[in-house]
This record gives structure tokens, C-alpha cells and sequence, in this order.
């Protein structure tokens, strides 16, 4: 009976299509992103000292080149197997690269001990805020996947529309997770907000 069973399992595998069982594949696959972490060095013996070096020192992100005191930065590449069906175009597999760098603020020299406490939480906290903004990262990647596998367009044998087709919904992802980023970063930096307590914790030396 069970050599039976094993046979009947054995012609299902060979007789499904090859383009399924890559499909099967890929919505199984597993992957993570690559985290690095990339410091800065600032300078000071105390918190206020400490934050106006972030000032000074911090990355710079936008057109404006505006400092800030950590930023997380990503790369995101795919492999992707597109593939005709009659005049149609489907995209059977795509598996991302994503790297995601967070930069975070570093003190050049040794602290005194209460600052070296302050700065330890603030820290802490600050390297928490930045990893929720690389969560975000992955879960977009994850969503670009499931919006995008299996996709097909009709009369592109050329696989030239479906790029088109791709981008628009990419750009839709994207912009999504640049929403939901600026909204924490809003909640977060607001009066009483996580972030904001940490910086006054800073200053204040507790």
C-alpha cells in the first residue's frame, strides 16, 4: 500500500507543469535581508554635547542634504524569471536582494559614567526607532512579491509591457512604505513621542 502511495506521488510531481512547481517553489522561499550597521563618530563629555555633535555630524538624506542623527538606507535588486505563454507575458519567479545599512551616531572617546549611562539608553532606543524603519523595508519587498509573481500580461510576447505593468505597481508599494515612514517618524519625534523623550533624557542627563 504505501509503495503504491509513493508511485501515485511520484507521477503527480512529473506530471506538474514546470512553470508550477517554480511557482510553488518561490511562494515557499525563504529569505532575509542582509543587515550592517555603519557608525558615525561624534564628540562631547555630555548629552547636550552629544546631540549638537549628532547636528553636526549626522548623515545627510534628501535633495536639501539635511542632517539627521540616524538614518536607515537600503538597496533592493531582483532576479527575476520572466517567461512567454502564447502572446501572453508571466512572470514565473522573482527573488530580491535586499540590504539594508542602518547609520547610527558613535562617541569618538570615553564618557563619564552617568553620560555613559544616558547615552547607552538613548542609543538603545534610537537603534530600536531605526530598526522598525528596516522592517518596513523587508515588508515591502515581501508585498512587491506577492503583488508580482504570477503576474500576466496579455499580447506582450516580447515581455516589454509587463515591465511597465511592474514599475507602476512598485511605485505603488514604494510610495506606501514612504508614507508609513514618515507617519512614525511623525509620532515618533511628537511631544511625548518615544524618540522625543529620549532626546530630553539625553539633555537632562537621566
Amino acid at each position: 500500500m504505501k509503495t503504491a502511495v509513493l508511485k501515485y506521488l511520484l507521477l503527480a510531481c512529473l506530471l506538474a507543469s514546470p512553470g508550477q512547481a517554480q511557482m510553488g517553489a518561490q511562494s515557499k522561499s525563504q529569505w532575509k535581508p542582509v543587515e550592517k550597521v555603519e557608525t558615525y563618530a561624534i564628540s562631547g563629555q555630555t548629552g547636550p554635547e552629544l546631540h549638537a555633535s549628532m547636528g553636526e555630524q549626522g548623515p545627510t538624506i534628501g535633495k536639501s542634504k539635511r542632517r539627521v542623527m540616524a538614518y536607515t538606507d537600503y538597496k533592493l535588486t531582483w532576479v527575476r524569471n520572466y517567461q512567454p505563454q502564447g502572446d501572453a507575458c508571466v512572470l514565473m519567479s522573482a527573488r530580491p536582494k535586499l540590504i539594508i545599512t542602518y547609520i547610527l551616531p558613535k562617541p569618538s572617546g570615553s564618557l563619564p559614567d552617568a553620560v555613559q549611562k544616558s547615552w547607552e539608553v538613548f542609543a538603545a532606543g534610537l537603534a530600536a526607532h531605526e530598526k522598525v524603519h528596516g522592517e518596513m523595508y523587508t515588508d515591502m519587498a515581501r508585498k512587491i512579491e506577492a503583488a508580482t509573481i504570477g503576474l500576466s500580461v496579455p499580447d506582450d510576447p516580447g515581455c516589454k509591457k509587463i515591465r511597465t505593468e511592474m514599475t507602476r505597481r512598485l511605485a505603488e508599494l514604494s510610495q506606501a512604505r514612504q508614507k508609513a515612514s514618515r507617519e512614525f517618524d511623525r509620532v515618533e519625534f511628537a511631544p511625548r513621542g518615544n524618540l522625543q523623550r529620549l532626546i530630553v533624557a539625553l539633555l537632562m542627563g537621566r
